[in-house]
């Protein structure tokens, strides 16, 4: 899996990312971190609710956080070019769990932010703790999300052939088709 995730384009083969395994010795004291990082920013927070914020950390058998290094080689590298390095990074790793057979989750959250889970992680002024990749056995079948709006994928947006125009490509030259109209040709087609 971390072969896959390192054979991910990277802007000057900077490698900006890295996985931080969490042992399983370190499950308590990490759920002890989502509980004070939950405390942190709600004073409020219900004994129940720091219950269930230290659950987190026992879900998954094998547990990742995602790092990326925001200054780490050529500082003319952007950091929105390691991060999404580092989600290609994710995603395969997702993709060949996936493929192996097991179950995989990428979470994120508010504690990520949190100083607690930084100094847990001891992560440097310039490193972004980006999310965590859960992967195990799958114990319960979960239905997948719909993720399409009127026939349409999510996320590709329509451009010029009139369905929400607010999600238009606004740089089709001649000749160059939107997705939406490519989309509804192809359902027709079949």
């Amino acid at each position: 899996m971390l072969e896959a995730a390192a054979a991910v384009p990277d802007h000057g083969k900077l490698l900006p990312w890295r996985f931080v395994l969490v042992p399983d010795g370190q499950r308590v004291a990490l759920g002890e971190v989502f509980a004070q990082a939950l405390a942190e920013r709600d004073a409020d927070a219900t004994p129940e609710q720091r219950e269930q914020a230290r659950e987190k950390a026992l879900r998954r058998p094998s547990l990742l956080l995602l790092v990326v290094d925001a200054e780490r080689g050529d500082p003319e590298i952007d950091l929105h070019e390691r991060l999404i390095s580092a989600g290609a990074a994710a995603q395969n790793i997702l993709l060949v769990a996936t493929a192996q057979g097991f179950g995989s989750a990428l979470t994120s959250g508010k504690a990520l932010k949190s100083g607690v889970l930084r100094r847990f992680f001891d992560l440097r002024a310039s490193e972004h703790a980006v999310c965590f990749i859960s992967v195990g056995s799958v114990t319960v079948d979960i239905a997948p999300k719909n993720r399409r709006s009127n026939g349409i994928p999510n996320g590709l947006g329509e451009g010029r052939c009139g369905q929400r125009p607010q999600h238009c490509f606004n740089r089709l030259g001649p000749g160059q088709r939107c997705v939406a109209s490519l989309h509804a040709e192809l359902t027709q087609r079949q």
